[in-house]
């Protein structure tokens, strides 16, 4: 069902095809619009409201001026509807959470419902914080581009790092489910604001992992120190390992994808319980009078033939 800003009330009374005829679209793009949202397709039922027809029409006459076209548009929707989904689920998570602690309701159906009442509440106030949020982020994301040394715009130079979490598998079948939930909400929080401290950008978080980069591969090696230091030296927490690679990798759709995406991943696996673990270009491009690196046995790495992984570490 289609849920407009006030907490769902707006009515809903229009069919694809009805919505399809108001905004003077085929049925196939608005289903196809409708799907890169995130949303399943209707068929014959009536479950789109003024709100969805207003905001296709907008979306459609952004197209019609020629700024962009439908397949950008398409695109372009995908990753907002992604994004709108993952925040969603998060602030009411997050909502949840925070009326179980205080104790304020009693029962699912309580919780939820008072969930949805606080959200009525400071919503209008988020609404301005992530109109605020994403300005600073479409800046900050210009900014790199203009600062890019890279010849095709599409790619760019960065140390790609990548945190897990060591036998999460097994760790999470010795905890109850609501204790996973805070694990991994933890690790992700401290981790990102290791992340932002030393310039970096976390891409994604995948529950035992976290995936950032950095432009500056000393800044990134500081941040995977930095995660080791608020995950694996605190006791209450799992322990770490780290893998840095250094190298081009291809920006695209909020996500990046390259060599040392793969190779920071597959480092994890050799590196041992809080330690940090490089590849060759990494340990070229630090500096040798602040870092000390050792060679390790040559050894397998799926994807990559045969590796010979570097331990590194400040003098």
């Amino acid at each position: 069902m289609a849920i407009s800003t006030d907490q769902g009330s707006e009515p809903t009374h229009f069919t694809a095809v009805e919505v399809a005829e108001r905004t003077g679209i085929t049925l196939e793009q608005a289903r196809k619009l409708w799907r890169a949202l995130g949303f399943p397709e209707a068929g014959e039922e009536a479950v789109y409201s003024e709100d969805d027809v207003r905001a296709l029409r907008v979306l459609m006459d952004v197209i019609d001026t020629g700024l962009i076209d439908f397949d950008l548009a398409v695109n372009l929707t995908r990753g907002m509807g992604q994004t709108m989904a993952r925040l969603s689920d998060w602030e009411f998570s997050a909502l949840l959470h925070r009326i179980e602690e205080t104790g304020d309701a009693a029962g699912a159906a309580a919780i939820v419902h008072q969930a949805g009442e606080l959200a009525g509440e400071f919503n209008k106030t988020f609404e301005e914080l992530l109109v605020y949020a994403w300005r600073r982020h479409l800046a900050a994301a210009l900014a790199r581009l203009e600062a890019s040394q890279a010849d095709d715009v599409g790619t760019t130079q960065v140390t790609v790092g990548f945190a897990d979490i060591v036998s999460f598998t097994a760790l999470s079948n010795t905890l109850t489910e609501a204790k996973i939930g805070d694990l991994v909400e933890l690790f992700e929080s401290r981790c990102a604001d290791v992340v932002a401290v030393q310039h970096g950008r976390v891409i994604k978080s995948l529950g035992d992992s976290v995936l950032f980069v950095n432009d500056d591969p000393i800044r990134a090696y500081d941040t995977a120190e930095g995660i080791i230091n608020v995950i694996g030296r605190d006791p209450r927490m799992p322990d770490v390992r780290l893998g840095l690679a250094t190298g081009s990798v291809v920006m695209r759709l909020g996500d990046v994808f390259g060599p040392p995406v793969n190779m920071a991943a597959r480092l994890t696996a050799v590196a041992r319980r809080n330690r940090i673990i490089i590849d060759e270009r990494t340990a070229a491009v630090l500096p040798e009078d602040q870092f000390e690196t050792r060679r390790l046995p040559a050894r397998p790495v799926r994807g990559f033939g045969i590796v010979e992984p570097v331990a590194v570490r400040r003098h």
